[in-house]
């Protein structure tokens, strides 16, 4: 799929919930997987890979070490996925990539640094049903016998037991879209899910540039950012809902009151 740019705040919404009709059920229920970044220059690139340096090999000692100094905080399953989620959530590098399925919670995360309101920003949009098509036997055929689109950690965890298995199930790269427990209020709100792909050196965007038929980029121009902004925060989509507790309040109050710049 093309790049697309909004023209203004409907043409955003046709392009957000475009393809969402489910004509079998005749519901509309989108299969697209959204991430909002503040700048469209910014690269589908996870924390990890933004370490810098080593940090293929520097992946083991990071989890290692997470798991040795947060075993007050014990996940529900002593599973490699489990540990991930728990370490992602809590701002370690790994290699997941944090998604969400609700349009409305990526346009937050493109528009929430008033700071970044002078460049366009993008919403990345992935058919992950479509995506999941592309996965070895073994994992489409554990969505099958579940009856599901998305793999849970625990899903994920019966059928690979290590990083080290995931190259090995089939010999492409493939993207891999997964939900995290509900460890706190802030993943349920975010409605997040993570991806995971078993080449931890390549870029989500340029494994998606092979499959143009499983993407989007929307492109919010700059000009449009304020607008977006204020009608996120009267359809309650804030910080303050999004990361419940006091930070998130904060954040929330210091964006509103904060004010416009002479020329925005």
């Amino acid at each position: 799929m093309p790049t697309v740019y909004a023209q203004n705040w409907g043409d955003l919404q046709n392009l957000l919930f475009a393809e969402s009709w489910d004509g079998q059920i005749g519901r509309f229920r989108s299969r697209l997987a959204f991430r909002g970044l503040s700048d469209v220059s910014y690269p589908l690139a996870t924390t990890l890979m933004r370490l810098g340096g080593d940090y293929s090999n520097l992946e083991r000692h990071l989890l290692r070490n997470f798991k040795k100094y947060a075993h007050r905080s014990m996940v529900e399953r002593d599973s490699v996925w489990h540990w991930l989620a728990l370490a992602q959530h809590h701002g370690l590098p790994t290699r997941l990539m944090d998604w969400t399925y609700s349009p409305y919670v990526a346009l937050h995360f493109a528009t929430a640094d008033i700071e970044q309101f002078d460049c366009d920003g993008v919403i990345w949009s992935v058919n992950y049903l479509l995506a999941h098509q592309k996965l070895p036997q073994a994992l489409r055929q554990k969505l099958d016998e579940e009856g599901a689109n998305v793999f849970t950690i625990g899903m994920l965890s019966e059928c690979v037991s290590s990083l080290n298995e995931l190259p090995q199930l089939g010999e492409e790269n493939y993207l891999l879209f997964v939900e995290p427990p509900s460890i706190d209020d802030r993943i349920v709100n975010q409605y997040g899910m993570f991806s995971i792909m078993p080449d931890v050196c390549c870029p989500v965007d340029q494994w998606l540039d092979v499959h143009p038929q499983l993407w989007q980029k929307i492109v919010i121009p700059a000009a449009l950012k304020w607008e977006v902004r204020d009608k996120l925060d009267q359809a309650n989509i804030t910080e303050r809902v999004l990361f419940p507790g006091l930070d998130g309040l904060s954040h929330w109050l210091k964006r509103h009151y904060s004010p416009k710049e002479e020329g925005d």
